[in-house]
């Protein structure tokens, strides 16, 4: 995949969640919710700030982050659905 997000905005694909709970119930996927984690595949230069000077962004391509269920855009590209969403929106790298 080509593709090259501009300022502040990083690509991300969705992380498939376990189908199965602690108890050991299994979870079809009608009623499975959206994974709220993710694998950075591209990031963009980052963000400018007042003074002219850029923000460098805060993850790197092919690490494991946590966002909000309802943050960034769904898009298709080349088949697969990813999301662009902006670096500040990113709430933490899973190590």
């Amino acid at each position: 995949m080509n593709i090259r997000p501009l300022q502040d905005r990083v690509i991300v694909r969705r992380v498939d969640a376990e189908h199965t709970t602690a108890a050991g119930i299994v979870i079809p996927d009608s009623a499975a919710e959206k994974p709220d984690q993710g694998e950075v595949l591209a990031i963009g230069p980052g963000k400018r700030l007042g003074d002219g000077s850029v923000s460098a962004p805060s993850v790197k391509i092919g690490e494991r982050v946590l966002f909000g269920k309802y943050t960034g855009t769904t898009v298709k590209l080349e088949g697969e659905e990813v999301l662009v969403m902006r670096d500040e929106d990113i709430l933490c790298i899973v190590e």
